[in-house]
């Protein structure tokens, strides 16, 4: 994303200031074992072990302090000639510092009765969204027919509610696994209830991965109640389908959604740092496709009591498609995280299950590299069509190295545009999944990245990122009396 300005916005100013960000992480505060888990700390146990598995992340790439840099001169991009030009008088915005007096400056505009009204308003109401118009005949194009072209940016508002509704069914899938993580070693699973969303679908199958990789048995008995975060095979995700005439007939078609969310254990993490690539079975291609050796072993691995989520998510496609045969069908696969490098895997292999399979899309948030430029090519020559949502801040996004390739159409949004979150907010902010959401709620172009009449709530973003989000506006938080941690628990649905 280019900002196409000659200027510097003000929410840039930190980059003239060297800065390292850090977070802390908590123990989770998770105990499977208890009679019931409340869906507010199930909600924060997610947050936690995004922080926990970030930290393990930042460790496995060795990162080390260097010597201060002598910073180049700042430039910016002219749209019109593709050219690369200077920015004058960086010597005066230094002396004068205005990343130290803005905040100042601000204040009084950023705390008008209107910014107020409309801070309240966000704090205070968790059911508003975009409009969710009839995409009719156009429907092919918001499911990436054409890549999306000429919806991005500015970004089209259709699209923009249809991105953030399928980032809320991964959340729904993370607040699911959440509420009961633990799993029979001695019998299969029982069907899971999720809280959906969106009423119009219904859950039609629960999805397991499982680790190739076992962790030694003394874990168990120094940990016992944590015993889920060392478990083989693990709930994943759920595959949905829409069940509402009225919804169908708006969207154009039915829908059905596989929903993956990220990584929750020790075995699933041990999985993530197997970075090395692998053949990816294949019986005609000979581009010699490969993906992350993890990836494909959390994917194909079959568990004691549950089919691999290859096997899973094949068999209910198939079945789907069966029982809705002379519909108009679309497949949408969304993940955040490790759910954004299997939905690529899901995708390539769904997408030649059947000679009529219908459109397939990816809309993965988040998402890591998956496997080689082979592997890229080959989920494109398939028709598979994939909008990655990115942080320009998301450490997750940029790894494993170059000699993988992301897929796809990117929409790229950024953690310095939005008005409530620190412009230099740590690691697990950036990646986490309710802070890209409102990233996407508030983008509306390159030349004005959020927009003033968002609609998100953000009682879940400031009850998740206390800690990165903007003081003065914290502190209005409280002198408006508002209590977002009870509108958490009174404004979600129970767990099962």
């Amino acid at each position: 994303m280019q900002i196409i300005n000659s200027t510097i916005p003000a929410q840039n100013l930190s980059r003239f200031q060297v800065r390292r960000s850090s977070f802390k992480y908590q123990v989770s505060p998770l105990n499977p074992s208890a009679a019931k888990v409340s869906y507010f700390r199930s909600a924060t146990a997610a947050v936690d072990g995004t922080r926990r598995h970030l930290a393990n992340l930042d460790k496995l790439l060795k990162k080390t302090d260097t010597p201060a840099k002598v910073e180049p001169e700042p430039v910016f991009k002219d749209p019109n000639k593709g050219s690369v030009m200077p920015i004058k008088g960086k010597g005066l915005l230094e002396g004068l510092n205005l990343a130290r007096i803005w905040p100042e400056m601000r204040a009084a505009e950023d705390m008008s009765p209107r910014n107020l009204n409309r801070l309240q308003r966000l704090l205070s109401k968790t059911v508003e969204y975009s409009p969710r118009n009839a995409l009719g005949r156009r429907w092919r194009e918001y499911h990436g027919c054409n890549d999306w072209s000429g919806l991005l940016d500015p970004l089209d508002e259709n699209l923009r509610r249809e991105v953030v509704r399928y980032g809320e069914f991964v959340q729904s899938a993370y607040h699911s696994f959440h509420s009961n993580p633990a799993m029979s070693l001695n019998e299969a699973p029982l069907p899971r209830h999720v809280a959906l969303p969106d009423k119009s679908y219904k859950v039609t199958k629960s999805l397991y991965a499982t680790s190739s990789v076992g962790l030694p048995g003394w874990v168990d008995e120094v940990a016992p109640d944590l015993g889920w975060m060392t478990q083989r095979s693990s709930w994943m995700g759920y595959v949905a389908v829409c069940d509402d005439r009225r919804e169908i007939a708006r969207m154009g078609r039915r829908d059905i959604v596989i929903a993956l969310r990220g990584t929750a254990t020790c075995l699933e993490w041990a999985e993530n740092v197997r970075a090395q690539l692998t053949n990816i079975p294949t019986d005609t291609d000979s581009s010699d496709p490969k993906v992350e050796c993890g990836f494909l072993s959390l994917y194909k691995t079959a568990g004691a009591h549950v089919k691999s989520l290859s096997e899973s998510v094949v068999e209910e496609i198939r079945r789907l498609m069966e029982i809705y045969k002379g519909e108009t069908l679309s497949i949408s696969v969304t993940g955040h995280s490790l759910g954004a490098a299997l939905a690529l895997l899901v995708a390539d292999e769904i997408s030649v299950c059947s000679p009529t399979v219908p459109p397939v899309a990816v809309f993965s948030f988040g998402g890591p590299r998956v496997g080689n430029t082979a592997f890229a090519n080959r989920i494109t020559s398939r028709n598979v069509k994939v909008l990655r949502i990115v942080n320009s801040q998301d450490l997750i996004t940029q790894v494993p190295p170059v000699t993988y390739s992301h897929v796809g159409t990117e929409l790229r949004v950024e953690t310095k545009m939005s008005p409530y979150l620190k412009p230099n907010a740590d690691v697990a902010c950036c990646h986490d999944l309710e802070a890209y959401l409102h990233l996407v709620d508030g983008f509306l172009s390159s030349k004005c990245p959020f927009r003033a009449n968002a609609k998100r709530s953000l009682v879940r973003l400031v009850h998740d990122q206390r800690g990165n989000m903007k003081k003065l506006y914290m502190r209005k938080v409280k002198d408006l009396s508002l209590n977002p941690e009870l509108q958490m628990l009174g404004c979600l649905p129970s767990p099962s």
